[in-house]
């Protein structure tokens, strides 16, 4: 029996005699004391991780982002490979744990280990808290960069073909700190400190393309300039006939992108635009036209109308959709503006415009089900690193559901829901002398999924 082993034999004996003296006593059954105790064998309550480990042996995700990582740590020292503690740490976050500090608890899972390339018993322990901490404080600017490259590279890989038209969704959102976290900002919209990082997914498939943090403030113009035509620059490089429509709302419309997009060949843009004295006198037949329905006939209104309008700082005039209701509750008036002049007003705005609502779905996934918003390193940078681990969870999760769950009820079905009901399986590893055996509950309500899912996966290995 080797040293690891030897160690872990001896604690699981000490913890099965310490639990031992405290039996806990719960409600009688027919008269029958209930006794419960912490003594029964290693079981792993993320079973379901091991169709991640299957999926990310298929399409790389992690394998991607641990190659933009230059490790320069002395080999003899090196107990945990970076692939191994990015592994660790993507899994955990899509189990459910979200901090580094759930490391602790985790390091001997038989699950996470297998995940991480370990044997489940006598393989070496999985990375402590100090030890991922470190390593998530250890990357620079130029290696969190190429990760966001990466992270756009696979989801243009994600693509046997090329596509006939994307939709480029930008929204960010707002990620509260409580400490002395670097470039963190008072926002007085949400009321607290926080970071904005940016969230840009594809609008028809929902794929995720980048997260990008930012500062507690909104996005300047010039600088939703800056990152989209980086971001439309390197997609034009592998998709060159791709029709492109970047959608955000009305902090995303930028004077910069509108005269930049009119230089580039199937670039397009469609986003909110904040109202004003001007935009309000051009739309001023239409505002009476709705108000004088609803004086009518005291049904809520809705009306649509579009016209060209020019700003002062634009160089170019563009269509202007207004969109007025009229109801109990007063007159709401909402403007978009757009370089696309074939569709038709109402059909632009309802299912051009208004269809970026999935989004906020999208970013519910990444931010709560996910908890990508613990923000709790004191380094911007790690912060960041944090950010893209937390990605490569959503992607694995969302590839699954998209490309594994298709048809089934967890098709449409959130992460909280996927991650509740397939990935938190109480699993049993066994490490035998020739192989590992993994058992799941017999009574497990999903197994016939499971099995096809496993199935697919031996598939695709041939």
């Amino acid at each position: 029996m080797d040293k690891n082993t030897k160690k872990q034999f001896t604690d699981t004996e000490e913890s099965r005699n310490n639990s031992n003296q405290d039996l806990i006593e719960l409600q009688q059954i027919d008269r029958k004391p209930v006794i419960a105790s912490f003594t029964g064998e290693k079981i792993s309550t993320d079973g379901g991780l091991l169709l991640l480990n299957e999926l990310e042996k298929q399409i790389g995700i992690i394998g991607s982002l641990t190659n933009c990582i230059i490790d320069n740590r002395h080999p003899s020292y090196i107990q945990h490979s970076i692939k191994s503690m990015l592994t660790q740490r993507v899994f955990q976050i899509a189990a459910g744990y979200e901090d580094a500090n759930d490391c602790n608890h985790l390091k001997g899972d038989a699950v996470l280990k297998i995940c991480a390339g370990q044997l489940p018993e006598s393989g070496t322990s999985l990375a402590s808290q100090p030890t991922m901490s470190r390593f998530e404080n250890q990357l620079s600017k130029i290696e969190l960069y190429n990760m966001a490259v990466a992270i756009v590279d696979h989801f243009i890989n994600s693509y046997t073909n090329e596509p006939l038209v994307i939709i480029v969704d930008c929204d960010d959102t707002n990620s509260d700190t409580y400490g002395e976290q670097q470039l963190s900002l008072f926002n007085n919209y949400y009321g607290e400190y926080c970071y904005m990082p940016l969230h840009i997914y594809e609008g028809l498939s929902g794929k995720l393309i980048t997260t990008i943090l930012k500062p507690g403030r909104r996005s300047k113009s010039v600088d939703v300039y800056g990152i989209l035509k980086r971001l439309i620059v390197h997609l034009r490089q592998k998709w060159k006939n791709t029709t492109i429509i970047v959608r955000g709302d009305s902090h995303f419309c930028s004077r910069e992108l509108m005269d930049w997009t009119l230089e580039q060949k199937k670039v397009h843009f469609i986003s909110g635009l904040s109202g004003n004295s001007v935009l309000n006198k051009l739309a001023e037949t239409t505002i009476e036209s709705a108000k004088k329905k609803y004086e009518k006939f005291g049904e809520p209104v809705k009306c649509y109308h579009t016209f060209e309008y020019k700003a002062a700082s634009w160089k170019h005039s563009q269509r202007v959709i207004v969109k007025v209701e009229v109801s109990s509750l007063g007159t709401n008036i909402r403007y978009i503006v757009t370089d696309l002049r074939e569709y038709k007003t109402k059909a632009l705005y309802e299912k051009g415009y208004c269809a970026r609502g999935s989004m906020e779905l999208r970013i519910k996934d990444h931010k709560l089900y996910l908890h990508s918003d613990r923000m709790s390193c004191n380094s911007f940078w790690a912060n960041q690193m944090r950010l893209f681990m937390h990605s490569a969870a959503y992607i694995l999760i969302h590839t699954l559901q998209k490309d594994f769950l298709k048809g089934t009820e967890f098709q449409n079905a959130t992460i909280d829901t996927i991650k509740l009901k397939i990935l938190k399986i109480a699993t049993r590893i066994t490490e035998m002398k020739t192989k590992v055996k993994i058992e799941f509950p017999y009574d497990f309500p999903l197994k016939e999924l499971l099995r096809k899912c496993f199935v697919a996966f031996a598939i695709l290995r041939c």
